[in-house]
């Protein structure tokens, strides 16, 4: 007997019949809902709300070993990688308190769809495309937010309870931790919930097969049924748009200004007042992403790394503070093999965080480019008042 009925939804589409289960990715019950309906049902094909890295982590647990933490810097996808880990931590630690494997449901899916004969279909869209998005329309504050409010949201596991656990069968895990975020950047609800409700329709109604059932969060399955019946731009949920313009024209004007203050300084106030404007400059942007380092705990070397480079890359678009730290931290404290081993039980508390190589560099990284954008702000006044 099926204790949830009013998580399972029978749609149509062409010569299709779906069976939509909406779960929560940390509940028992779920995971029991959908053994039984797929048991029972004997679908073709097991949609799950999973991308192909995810399903990839879920089928190598060995996975980490292959992770080059240098490219990861080269090709500037740290905070990426930070904030996928730290996604996976809250989700894991709220799974371990509750005694379930993190997408339990989702293992079980799959688990059952191969033991009926059934195909697997993975649904979701690409964690990065999501991730990246993102990120893109945020501005300089709210990528600071962003980043402390997945820092915070470990250290809340604690008061999870099982009442929070039913109000997470009706929201998406990212929709749960950004939620503060979320109200005042109305464009991140939609990247996170609207565009992958879209993307998960047309994965779902494109799935091979005339009998399928869908695993997808609960979260998902007001919009599923919103969209169901209209027309889905596919392509275009799979694009990451270019950086905008405007962040783009930034990135040369800030430089531009701050070179054409030290002018203004040598031109208008003497030598006197020029050296004191390069003084504050080097001063705030090299102490600010040293102390960024430092919160990441970063090898000596890196901090003194930071500090020497954030006053000059700071003046390069091109390069940031926080991939030298990184690239130093690398070479200077080089992971091993256990600490890829490591890493799923480290990524569970925030002494692991900052224990694990891996994760270190990371937050150094992030960090230490959050000290030194933070020193370009604070140097700017004090340069115009010595002026």
């Amino acid at each position: 007997m099926i204790n949830n009925p009013h998580n399972i939804n029978r749609l149509i589409f062409e010569d299709k019949e779906i069976i939509l289960l909406g779960t929560a990715h940390v509940s028992k019950e779920s995971v029991r809902l959908v053994d039984h309906v797929i048991e029972s049902e004997k679908p073709d094909i097991v949609c799950v709300e999973l991308c192909e890295s995810r399903f990839q982590s879920i089928r190598q647990k060995d996975k980490w070993l292959d992770k080059d933490i240098i490219k990861v810097i080269k090709e500037k996808k740290s905070f990426l990688l930070l904030s996928n880990l730290l996604l996976a931590s809250f989700q894991k630690r709220i799974a371990e308190k509750f005694d379930i494997k993190p997408g339990e449901e989702m293992i079980k899916a799959i688990e059952a769809g191969e033991a009926v004969g059934a195909g697997i279909h993975l649904a979701d869209r690409n964690i990065r495309i999501t991730l990246t998005k993102t990120w893109r329309v945020m501005g300089w504050w709210d990528k600071i937010k962003l980043l402390f409010q997945l820092i915070l949201s470990l250290g809340k596991i604690d008061e999870v309870n099982e009442e929070d656990i039913e109000k997470m069968k009706q929201e998406d895990v990212l929709q749960t931790i950004l939620a503060d975020v979320g109200k005042s950047l109305p464009a991140l609800n939609d990247i996170l919930i609207d565009e992958r409700d879209r993307y998960l329709t047309h994965k779902i109604r494109t799935a091979p097969g005339n009998k399928i059932v869908a695993v997808v969060g609960a979260g998902h399955v007001p919009g599923i049924k919103k969209y169901w019946n209209q027309d889905i731009d596919f392509e275009a949920l799979e694009q990451i748009p270019p950086k905008g313009k405007t962040s783009g024209i930034l990135k040369w004007i800030i430089p531009t200004a701050i070179l054409v203050l030290f002018g203004l300084g040598f031109y208008h106030g003497g030598a006197n007042t020029g050296t004191n404007m390069i003084t504050w400059w080097v001063m705030a942007n090299g102490i600010l992403a040293g102390l960024g380092a430092i919160i990441a705990l970063a090898h000596p070397l890196t901090i003194l790394s930071s500090v020497l480079a954030a006053p000059l890359t700071s003046l390069n678009p091109m390069i940031a503070a926080g991939w030298v730290a990184g690239l130093v931290e690398a070479f200077s404290r080089k992971p091993k093999v256990r600490d890829f081993e490591q890493l799923p039980e480290d990524i569970l508390s925030l002494k692991g965080f900052w224990k694990n190589k891996i994760t270190r560099i990371l937050l150094v990284v992030v960090f230490t480019n959050l000290g030194s954008s933070l020193g370009t702000f604070v140097a700017i006044p004090l340069m115009v008042k010595v002026l």
